[in-house]
């Protein structure tokens, strides 16, 4: 987002500078994915010929302003850093890498994640799910319910062990091909679904359910999807409460097995988020609370970086 000028599309740089190559034709990282599709081309090919068609390639530009009459005088390149700070429609700052019509969760993915959801409940459904030869596959939200980077992710007015779930997300083409991935927290109120699993979707669904970002790599930026190192750290009062990590190679299902589980007789739109399910599980006894800064990391996806406030 820059000040007067609203949502922008830009290319991150090897130094972390920020290209803008918004135009027409590509307003926003949606309309970019529709372009590939229909120009039937990789993501990739279309952002280097989007950007080779931006005249004199430059870091992204801002105005810096003198008065309160936002006159412009010498422009200041923006870096992924000076982005990444609090939404502010006067600020700079990063959103959602995309605004995904649908976002959707799997489930018991993590052997990890069976076992302690399964010990919380005193039933074996989760560790039946785990083995089983479907996976779990819910509804998490839509552009209403997500947040991007530093936007507030909430906890239930209702619920008094909301967690954080800290994800590997991919994002679907038009023809159900994964064209990128990016972080997710799938923010989840835990005593709700553990008081009953048919409460799931509440659970689940809220106003900032789900943090996206920072970025959105495409599929040629990642090494192995199987093989990436995940931390997450929630702070409060700007001390370490807790610290987890995992790597995504301990994930039960391919993502291509996960898509067509939720493809099947179900119209998924281009763009859409697929969140593949946590292998970092909070203790029981660190509920996120207000004020809690969540942050969730993998080399070379940046940092996810939410706040934490009471709906």
């Amino acid at each position: 987002h820059l000040p007067n000028l609203g949502k922008r599309v830009g290319i991150v740089t090897r130094d972390e500078e920020v290209i803008d190559v918004t135009s027409e034709e590509s307003p926003g990282v949606l309309e970019v994915l529709a372009l590939a599709h229909q120009e039937q081309m990789s993501l990739g090919v279309i952002l280097a010929d989007i950007q080779e068609k931006v005249a004199t390639p430059a870091p992204m530009q801002l105005p810096s302003f003198a008065d309160a009459e936002n006159a412009a005088t010498e422009p200041e390149g923006l870096t992924l850093k000076k982005l990444d700070v609090a939404p502010d429609e006067n600020v700079p700052h990063l959103l959602s890498p995309i605004d995904a019509p649908e976002v959707w969760g799997c489930g018991v993915t993590y052997k990890r994640s069976a076992e302690m959801r399964d010990d919380d409940t005193e039933q074996d459904i989760y560790s039946r799910v785990y083995h089983a030869d479907r996976p779990e596959i819910f509804f998490k939200g839509t552009p209403s319910r997500c947040v991007g980077p530093n936007g507030f992710i909430g906890i239930r007015s209702d619920s008094a062990l909301t967690a954080t779930e800290p994800e590997l997300a991919y994002v679907l083409g038009g023809d159900g091909e994964i064209v990128g991935y990016t972080l997710c927290n799938d923010v989840s109120a835990w005593d709700i679904e553990r008081d009953n699993p048919l409460y799931l979707p509440q659970s689940k669904v809220f106003y900032g359910c789900c943090a996206l970002g920072p970025m959105f790599l495409t599929p040629s930026e990642i090494d192995d999807p199987y093989n990436l190192d995940m931390q997450c750290t929630v702070l409060r009062d700007a001390d370490i409460i807790y610290q987890g990590e995992v790597n995504t190679s301990q994930i039960n299902w391919k993502f291509e097995q996960l898509t067509e589980f939720l493809m099947r007789d179900n119209p998924i739109p281009l763009g859409t988020v697929v969140s593949t399910g946590t292998g970092i599980i909070v203790p029981n006894d660190l509920p996120l609370a207000p004020g809690d800064v969540v942050q969730i990391n993998i080399d070379g996806f940046g940092t996810l970086s939410n706040p934490v406030k009471q709906l």
